[in-house]
């Protein structure tokens, strides 16, 4: 039986190394003495006061986790913290809501970049920076980076890690001791976002954006410090910077570890999700400017590839940033760049959706059953990757779609029966169960979640929260066998 005392405990520690992350915006509001520098002390002040009240009053309750405090701690610790990284937020906005305000760090968080902030040009640094800031932290997920610090403390972690570890494979270990592996991740994660910035710096953006748009494409969380996104600079060379590290942040991180241990690059196009992931957008990229070059949707076929390139690549990863307002274009374009949001990107990237690896075992399931109708007497395993597919993870894989179908349905109609209309209430639920971040209808790409309700607003935040953490991990904290001894 799972002990939430012992997880509290922990989770108090967690938060006073949380409130450390706001020095990061607070030197930026100092350096540039903007108005939120009150808004991130008080937020400093209260989080690591909290963390360290939460810590104290529990810690005679501190043992070693056992398999079900994973899961306890990764649900606490994913709403503890957007309420606490809100905060600033609801001292330096104007008008900022308790609602919104926990929306925008939920989002942030889960790498979803949906927004309800508008005026984000004439926002204070400190606040942009913030928001983008938890973006790149969430992005790899915040219990891995705890996972490498938790030996320290004296708790061991693979529990943790599996219970947050995107994708159905989960026991698959890179290095003996899973704080290694935690490590290894975020060298990995750091050496990109590295490059990135740079790269961004380099075509043109300044070095705060550079460091800013850093950490939302590392995350592929698409926050922006302009209203207009990339439409802001409308540069070739800064989308196509983009472009480059959102394929490759869509990519499984644990693949590039393996790949530099073996010092070989070759190796990563050798797994088959990796190259369904790239023939999926590149694919898609080629219908759609098709698509939208013969409807004589932009005036040449460079111009409708460029912009095609730039937002099938943006959405079907989850980044969500845009550089055009693609609701305008024919709904096929828009809906199959959504469509492809809900699956293209690798287990153990900062990607959301069911994951290509879950859509490709399910592709192959469904042969077998057909080759089974003509055969019925057939050994046919499923097979991925040139390695046999176990029972145990086929009937994972289907729990997990049945209950991701059943998520897509009953968030659209509680959204339907708040008077939503059915375009922003379905492309709403999927943006967020997906972490995709605009939808369409009143929550396009050119308009953002501010026009929604509070009670439309928290029904998107658990949609998000459920995605980000695959949908399973949250849904078995409500079994009732999940809290029996």
């Amino acid at each position: 039986m799972a002990s939430p005392l012992a997880v509290i405990a922990l989770v108090g520690r967690i938060v006073m190394l949380f409130a450390l992350l706001m020095v990061v915006p607070l030197a930026f509001a100092l350096s540039k003495h903007d108005p939120a520098e009150n808004a991130f002390v008080i937020g400093i002040v209260l989080t690591a006061g909290s963390g360290f009240i939460m810590s104290l009053a529990t810690r005679r309750f501190r043992r070693e986790l056992q398999l079900r405090d994973g899961f306890v701690l990764v649900f606490l610790t994913w709403i503890t913290l957007p309420a606490f990284g809100s905060l600033p937020l609801l001292l330096a906005v104007p008008g900022l809501s308790g609602t919104d305000a926990y929306f925008e760090a939920m989002s942030a968080f889960t790498a979803t970049g949906a927004t309800v902030v508008t005026g984000l040009d004439q926002l204070p640094l400190s606040v942009n920076v913030w928001r983008c800031f938890m973006s790149y932290v969430g992005g790899l997920g915040i219990i891995v980076l705890a996972v490498a610090i938790l030996p320290l403390l004296g708790v061991g972690g693979a529990q943790l890690f599996k219970a947050e570890t995107a994708g159905p494979i989960k026991d698959q270990k890179l290095t003996p001791r899973m704080a290694e592996t935690a490590r290894g991740l975020w060298v990995v994660y750091f050496v990109l976002s590295l490059a990135c910035a740079l790269s961004y710096y380099a075509a043109g953006m300044s070095a705060v954006d550079a460091f800013m748009h850093m950490c939302t494409t590392m995350s592929l969380g698409g926050f922006s410090s302009h209203d207009l996104s990339f439409g802001y600079w409308n540069s070739p060379v800064i989308e196509a910077v983009a472009v480059v590290f959102m394929l490759l942040a869509g990519v499984n991180f644990a693949l590039y570890f393996v790949a530099w241990k073996r010092r070989s690059v070759a190796f990563l196009w050798r797994d088959v999700e990796v190259r369904s992931f790239y023939l999926a957008l590149f694919g898609s990229v080629a219908l759609i400017s098709g698509y939208l070059a013969a409807h004589g949707t932009y005036p040449t076929y460079q111009e409708a590839l460029r912009h095609t390139v730039f937002h099938v690549v943006s959405v079907a990863t989850t980044t969500g940033y845009s550089a055009y307002d693609y609701a305008q274009w024919p709904l096929f374009a828009p809906l199959l760049m959504i469509l492809l949001g809900c699956f293209a990107t690798c287990a153990g990237s900062t990607g959301g959706g069911i994951k290509m690896v879950r859509m490709l075992l399910l592709l192959r399931q469904a042969y077998r059953e057909l080759v089974r109708i003509v055969h019925p007497k057939v050994v046919n395993p499923v097979v991925l990757g040139g390695a046999v597919v176990s029972p145990r993870v086929m009937q994972s894989v289907i729990a997990y779609m049945m209950t991701y179908g059943a998520t897509l349905v009953s968030l659209t109609m509680l959204l339907l029966f708040s008077g939503l209309d059915v375009v922003t209430a379905f492309t709403a639920v999927v943006a967020c169960v997906n972490n995709i971040g605009p939808g369409l209808g009143e929550v396009g790409p050119a308009v953002n979640y501010q026009t929604l309700t509070d009670y439309q607003t928290w029904v998107c935040t658990f949609g998000m929260l459920l995605g980000r953490l695959e949908l399973l991990s949250v849904v078995v904290l409500f079994t009732p066998q999940f809290w029996r001894k």
